[in-house]
């Protein structure tokens, strides 16, 4: 049976040729595969759509990512793969560095990852040359070691797809940490400053055309976002369809 390309199954086989493809190429590791199918299950149970508490919090994003001093966009395989025209449009719509930072790294597969980011046109990547790099303190994971011109000096960090140590120690490091996470009650979501619980697919888009909207307007005015209160929200979406699922 095909399926219209309006449907969101449609949309959902796409994105997982899109994995395949960056697995295939070397962007992804077969772990990045594993998580995207976890995350499948999240948007499924979010009904596949951008929510109203994910549009709150994408709006936060872009007022966040636009009033930076410093706004970096932390790149992995994942990402890389899903949204590499995407990441570039934002870096410069936001004004924002590009940097690659993998928990499995690898000089190949950090490689694999810029070249299709200079693709899609991005300039200057960071987090490829050694003699920039430093580390995030109290973090273990190949993901502490950092670009000093990036994430090492940035004051707003855009981590989609992330683990929870790293947006822990990003924190403790004093950034602002905006994330990507289709799980609510994960620790990144519940660590970040701002959550989109939204599949990044849809929220890159949707984030790129709200920073368009906003670029030249005050950002200066009373805008405030409670994080805890917007996961609260999106939890509730969740348990709404849930309930409507128990009842078909």
């Amino acid at each position: 049976m095909l399926i219209p390309k309006s449907h969101p199954r449609a949309a959902s086989l796409h994105t997982r040729e899109k994995l395949v493809r960056g697995y295939r190429e070397g962007l992804v590791v077969e772990e990045g595969l594993l998580a995207h199918g976890r995350g499948e299950v999240f948007d499924y149970l979010i009904g596949e759509k951008t929510s109203k508490p994910s549009q709150n919090a994408i709006k936060a994003a872009a007022r966040t990512l636009l009033m930076a001093k410093s706004p970096v966009i932390s790149v992995n395989g994942n990402f890389a793969a899903l949204c590499a025209k995407e990441i570039v449009q934002l870096g410069i719509i936001a004004r924002a560095k590009i940097e690659i930072n993998l928990f499995y790294a690898n000089g190949k597969r950090k490689k694999a990852i810029a070249e299709v980011l200079k693709r899609n046109g991005a300039k200057e990547i960071l987090g490829i040359d050694p003699r920039f790099s430093r580390k995030i303190p109290r973090l273990d994971s190949a993901r502490r070691v950092v670009d000093k011109r990036g994430i090492f000096s940035a004051d707003v960090v855009l981590i989609p797809l992330e683990d929870g140590d790293r947006t822990i120690a990003l924190k403790k490091s004093g950034k602002k940490v905006i994330t990507f996470d289709l799980n609510p009650l994960s620790r990144t979501a519940q660590t970040a400053d701002i959550t989109i619980v939204d599949n990044v697919i849809r929220g890159m888009k949707i984030l790129i055309a709200t920073c368009k909207k906003l670029k030249h307007k005050d950002l200066e005015n009373n805008f405030k976002f409670d994080n805890k209160k917007n996961l609260s929200e999106a939890i509730l979406v969740i348990k709404n369809n849930l309930g409507r699922m128990a009842r078909v």
